[in-house]
């Protein structure tokens, strides 16, 4: 699957907002949104038109995205899940983002940003319910337990990811256990629950066309 390999810096500036994809450096006065706050690229500076319409609903979808590292296809498909489900659908799209396991593990506070928690899951430190789930798109549910590897435990990016949680608060849908590396999963994320700056009407406007 293709998968974004450049500076994820460059989109937060892309976007002309904070998506905190570097952990502890999007808090920083080195954070390139802080010192540059313009799009990247020789015209970067240059594009200072007004984004309205079709062009305000498309940076809300790519905004999104971005934050959870999803391709369009999937994109897409998180979309006509949450169509066809009972309730609203924007928060029911967002919902379905944030019980990614890669989201869910960097909400545990087992990782600085969720790019690192897909790597975390990616090469099988994590396991659900005490077996290894090594798909960062997996959907968590009610009940069940993450928890990182008893063998992985010892990762220098574990104790900096602890260091890091503990300067943040704590998802009240997730019950974390950090110095045991593990959490449960209490109920779905409520709206209020994703701290986000998207405008998930805009991404249901733009899919709804």
């Amino acid at each position: 699957m293709a998968r974004y390999k450049d500076a994820v810096c460059r989109l937060c500036r892309r976007e002309g907002t904070k998506l905190f994809l570097k952990g502890a450096k999007c808090f920083m006065e080195k954070c390139p949104v802080e010192k540059r706050n313009f799009a990247p690229g020789q015209h970067g500076k240059d594009r200072k038109a007004k984004i309205v319409g079709y062009g305000l609903q498309l940076r809300e979808k790519q905004k999104a995205k971005r934050m959870y590292f999803a391709q369009e296809g999937q994109f897409r498909n998180y979309f006509e899940k949450a169509a066809r489900a009972k309730g609203v659908t924007g928060e029911i799209l967002l919902q379905q983002l944030e019980r990614r396991l890669d989201s869910v593990v960097f909400r545990l506070g087992f990782a600085v940003a969720r790019r690192q928690a897909r790597q975390l899951v990616r090469h099988g430190h994590i396991a659900v319910n005490g077996r290894k789930v090594n798909i960062p798109s997996y959907q968590v549910s009610v009940g069940e337990e993450i928890a990182i590897r008893e063998n992985s435990r010892k990762l220098v990016i574990l104790e900096q990811a602890k260091e890091f949680a503990s300067g943040q608060s704590s998802p009240t849908w997730l019950e974390i256990d950090r110095n045991a590396y593990k959490g449960k999963v209490l109920s779905l994320p409520r709206r209020e629950d994703i701290n986000l700056p998207v405008n998930e009407q805009l991404i249901v406007e733009l899919y709804s066309k």
